[in-house]
């Protein structure tokens, strides 16, 4: 039996909350992510959620330009995954919605983990949905600016290794 996307999501927002309910200490130093600190990285993640439903409104959505982090990124990053998943819920075709944002917190719960030096395993079957999920819709053209080109892994690689090489993300 395969798991549904929204209950992929789920299971992706819960991994990347618990992330970032360890950034506080460590908001000024590097993220893996070329260019941020893990401030940075948080605040993007934090405001990914929103950005999601109002794309899926059909609003405009600044992502280079995310809302500086509160006090509580965990709480307020569940205060707009919370809103994404009752907008998926309301929507008829959810399953299809929450396809572009799995991809999305699964990568970048990759990114904060390897950011924190956190060594608690990710989730495989998110992180399989989301490979596949990339692997059939980002072109070598549509990577722009926001994810570098695909980077070598080792054939033995992880699950989570290979969607973040897939995503650009270089992987030792």
């Amino acid at each position: 039996m395969t798991t549904s996307q929204p209950d992929l999501l789920a299971r992706a927002l819960d991994q990347t909350q618990r992330l970032l309910a360890d950034v506080g200490g460590h908001l000024s130093e590097p993220s893996n992510c070329e260019g941020w600190t893990i401030e940075d990285l948080s605040r993007h993640v934090v405001a990914a959620p929103q950005n999601f439903v109002a794309m899926f409104k059909g609003d405009e959505v600044d992502w280079a330009n995310p809302p500086a982090l509160g006090d509580d990124p965990a709480a307020d990053f569940r205060v707009g995954a919370t809103a994404l998943q009752a907008h998926l819920a309301d929507t008829d075709g959810a399953s299809g919605l929450a396809g572009p944002a799995i991809p999305e917190f699964a990568v970048h719960a990759w990114d904060l983990a390897h950011s924190l030096g956190d060594p608690t395993p990710l989730d495989d079957e998110v992180a399989g949905a989301a490979l596949a999920f990339m692997q059939e819709h980002l072109t070598d053209e549509a990577r722009g600016e926001v994810f570098g080109p695909k980077q070598d892994v080792a054939v033995q690689a992880s699950v989570h290794d290979r969607l973040a090489a897939f995503a650009g993300r270089r992987v030792s």
